[in-house]
């Protein structure tokens, strides 16, 4: 296991039986733990859509656990938890992938300070669709904040994705998974991902979300100081072995299936460079989340 530097996990949702849906602090350190335990030193944990008071009673769940890990409650070789993520509301049901699309919202201001009031000092990431009518207000808003705003789930052009970055959207959540892939005539939010040299991409390199080939087309194509490689465990990840699909209704897969670290000495161990692999898990994510 790869522990020479600090490895950042910034989109995980569980892992081992535990996962931020549950609502519990407890819960949530103990994802920590988990994480830890395979080498990772911070993760954010993300939250799933839901109704805007679910989502509020799990981010407090995280809140709590953030604060018991600083007054030193908590096992001294988990991952320290950096914030959180909330992956939506605001996004296109016609990319839902594994989430509940009867759960998204439209953007709303209104709807923002509902759901982030009195966390706005731990919400690192909100994921949002930059296509859908008042987002390019709400993604203005939300970076205002000095919260970053990730365009995902997603059916945006390559124009609409242009028009989320320079509204001020800075990443794209896991790159081709839940958005509208290459087209030659389209190139769509993947090839803006891509092509961009200034916004940064999150890639699932488990075994299931990416084919290997397309992870070595991403390090050929990308700006290598905008790869961020992220988890996006879920509460079943680790209670099944790596190499096992981790799959929703219909085979929509739900979540990875390894944590970052186990994802990042297979990348090497498959001939990725190691340098630019240990870039995308460390330095990359920690400069992402400075803004």
């Amino acid at each position: 296991m790869i522990t020479v530097m600090k490895i950042i996990d910034i989109h995980t949702h569980g892992a081992g039986g535990a996962d931020t849906s549950a609502a519990s602090a407890d819960q949530i350190l103990r994802m920590a733990e988990i994480h830890g335990g395979r080498g990772v030193s911070e993760i954010i944990p993300a939250v799933f859509p839901s109704p805007i008071r679910t989502m509020r009673k799990n981010m407090e769940a995280i809140k709590q656990a953030i604060e018991r890990q600083k007054a030193g409650k908590h096992h001294g070789s988990s991952s320290r938890i950096a914030g959180i993520y909330l992956e939506g509301p605001f996004l296109n049901r016609s990319k839902c992938g594994a989430l509940d699309p009867g759960s998204f919202l439209e953007p709303s201001g209104r709807t923002l300070r509902q759901l982030i009031e009195g966390f706005e000092d731990i919400v690192k990431i909100i994921t949002v669709a930059p296509e859908l009518r008042g987002a390019a207000g709400l993604i203005r808003a939300i970076s205002g904040m000095g919260i970053t705003v990730s365009m995902g789930h997603s059916d945006a052009s390559y124009a609409e994705a242009e028009a989320g970055f320079h509204a001020g959207a800075r990443g794209i959540t896991h790159i081709f998974n839940a958005m509208r892939g290459i087209h030659h005539r389209e190139p769509g939010l993947a090839g803006f991902g891509l092509m961009h040299r200034d916004v940064y991409i999150e890639v699932i390199a488990d075994p299931f979300h990416l084919d290997r080939r397309v992870i070595e087309l991403i390090f050929k194509v990308k700006n290598p100081d905008r790869i961020i490689i992220i988890s996006d465990t879920v509460k079943e990840t680790s209670t099944k072995p790596a190499h096992e699909k981790i799959t929703g209704e219909k085979d929509t897969l739900s979540g990875g299936s390894m944590t970052l670290a186990e994802s990042t000495a297979e990348l090497i161990r498959t001939g990725l460079d190691r340098d630019l692999v240990m870039k995308s898990v460390s330095e990359n994510p920690e400069r992402y989340l400075r803004g």
